[in-house]
Order: structure tokens, then C-alpha cells, then sequence
């Protein structure tokens, strides 16, 4: 696999992303998967409020969450069925302005039509990234906040270990593995480089994405009974 980050100057809020990145990358090879920063999907979307005050910003986590819990070092939350820092608003790059997110799903099957056509393929990924932070591991890694074009999981339950054992339970999440992988090349400060190009990468295209694939039951979750003594998961779930 192949992961090339791609430096661009700075998007401008609401400006076409799609020929953005299109001047930016001329063409692509069928197959190819295609990371884009949240942040300029957002911006895109116009997704952005003029910070005001550290209540105002609360008030916009507590709005734009599933649940929220005030820790001392942040909000944790739940946001489109994912554990994120602050429901995903983000004040860094941001020019003074609180960045949220929108529907990255819609977002990505909107590039990746726009982009199938401008680079004439018909096999191509798109995995909107944003930054997250693993449970007692220092730094971020990067999920998947919205996918096209792709199987975002890869199940292999019932095939053979290396000892002919059948596999219980291993599900790969292969969305977030291509997130993480990308932000790896593309940077977390004033790298500038919100699109990565990732080719030969070992998932399976599809012309439909279920959005809800990567999403887990609570009542399974290893991490639910942690949750529900932070209050973040009722207890009916």
C-alpha cells in the first residue's frame, strides 16, 4: 500500500472542494482511496461559528452530541455513534473560528461522485479523517468520520488462523486503519497537507456504503461498561 500525502495551500471556507482537489491532484488510478481532513470538508460546508467564549463553544458540544461528559481535560462525547473529544469541534486552523463537523457521510458520497467523473474512474474511495485519542495512550491517531466507496469492514469470522482455527470474532476496521494511516503522512500542525492519495490499499470498492457498518452494539462493546460508569451509555443499552 502506498500512502502519499499531497501539500495545497489553504482552502478558503465554501470554496468548490472538488475542483480543489482536482487542481491539486490532476488524476487518479481506478481503485485509488482518497483521505481528506474533516476540517476542510467542514470548511467546505461552510460548518463554522466566530468563537465567542469558552460557554458558547460548551453550549455548541453539548448541542451537536449524542451524550457529553465534562472532564477536566475536555468533553468526552458521542457523536454519530463514535467516542470523540469535544463532538469533533475543533478550534486549531481555524483563523479565531469553532469548526464542527457535518455529515461526512454525505460529504464523501458527494466527492467521490464529483471526483469519479472529473478523473473518469469508477472504482475510487473516499474517508473524510479527523484526529482521536485512544484510551490511556498518549497522542492521536485518526478515524474515519465518514466513507464512500468502499467496504469499511472486513470480516473474518469463520476463516482459519494460522493453525486452521476458526476465527470467532475478528471484524478489521478498515476505514479507520486507512484514516490513521493517511494522517500519519499528513500532519497534525502547519504541514498543509489536507488530502492523501493511498493506492493498492486491501479493501474491497463498492458503489454502496452502509454507514452504519462500522457501528458496534453497546451491549457488546468491550469499553460499554467503562461508559456506562462514565454515564455516556444508559444502562438499557
Amino acid at each position: 500500500m502506498q500512502v502519499t500525502a499531497v501539500h495545497t495551500e489553504v482552502f478558503v471556507e465554501k470554496a468548490d472542494l472538488p475542483a480543489f482537489i482536482t487542481r491539486f491532484i490532476p488524476a487518479v488510478r481506478e481503485n485509488t482511496v482518497l483521505a481528506v481532513s474533516s476540517k476542510v470538508v467542514a470548511l467546505w460546508k461552510g460548518c463554522t461559528a466566530a468563537y465567542e467564549n469558552a460557554a458558547q463553544k460548551e453550549a455548541l458540544i453539548v448541542q451537536q452530541s449524542q451524550a457529553a461528559l465534562k472532564t477536566p481535560l475536555a468533553w468526552l462525547t458521542i457523536k454519530d455513534g463514535m467516542v470523540m473529544t469535544n463532538a469533533g469541534i475543533d478550534e486549531s486552523n481555524a483563523k479565531g473560528k469553532l469548526i464542527f463537523l457535518p455529515d461526512c457521510y454525505a460529504c464523501a458520497d458527494e466527492l467521490r461522485t464529483a471526483l469519479c467523473r472529473a478523473w473518469k474512474v469508477q472504482n475510487l474511495g473516499v474517508v473524510v479523517t479527523d484526529s482521536m485519542i485512544l484510551p490511556l495512550r498518549a497522542g492521536v491517531i485518526a478515524a474515519a468520520v465518514g466513507y464512500s466507496g468502499f467496504k469499511g469492514v472486513k470480516d473474518l469470522r469463520g476463516k482459519p488462523d494460522l493453525f486452521g482455527k476458526p476465527l470467532q470474532t475478528t471484524l478489521v476496521d478498515a476505514a479507520d486503519s486507512l484514516a490513521s494511516a493517511a494522517a500519519l503522512v499528513m500532519g497534525e500542525a502547519d504541514e498543509q497537507n489536507p488530502l492523501c492519495v493511498i493506492e493498492d490499499a486491501p479493501v474491497v470498492f463498492a458503489q454502496q456504503t452502509d454507514r452504519d457498518e462500522l457501528k458496534y452494539p453497546a451491549q457488546n462493546d468491550l469499553y460499554t461498561p467503562l461508559l456506562r460508569a462514565a454515564k455516556l451509555v444508559g444502562k438499557e443499552n
